[in-house]
């Protein structure tokens, strides 16, 4: 059983920056990656970044270079910082988790939106 709380999300003006974070708490040992997601208003979630169990770290082509995943072990927690926001990226970003085993874990969200 994980669970996970996303914070960080707010309103920021085009070309800001923001922070978001993922506390992972539970049977963190299970947990194989995790990553962000996000959800635009009428579209479909997609991945944003995910970092696996080798700290290999993949970014949607549509952040590479703005958006940065981090992890902090210590405090099982993992971070998205954005930089260069654009109205395109307002959304809820989730923060997920996948396990070695079983269906992934998911955060409740956090709404993030960019005014132009």
């Amino acid at each position: 059983q994980v669970q996970l709380v996303e914070s960080g999300g707010g309103l920021v003006q085009a070309g800001g920056s923001l922070r978001l974070s993922c506390a992972a708490s539970g049977n963190i040992f299970s947990i194989n990656a995790m990553g962000w997601y996000r959800q635009a208003p009428g579209k479909q979630r997609e991945l944003v970044a995910a970092i696996t169990t080798g700290g290999h770290i993949n970014y949607a082509d549509s952040v590479k270079g703005r958006f940065t995943l981090s992890r902090d072990n210590a405090k099982n927690t993992v971070y998205l910082q954005m930089n260069s926001l654009e109205p395109e990226d307002t959304a809820v970003y989730y923060c997920a988790a996948a396990p070695y085993e079983g269906m992934d874990y998911w955060g409740k969200g956090t709404l993030v939106t960019v005014s132009s």
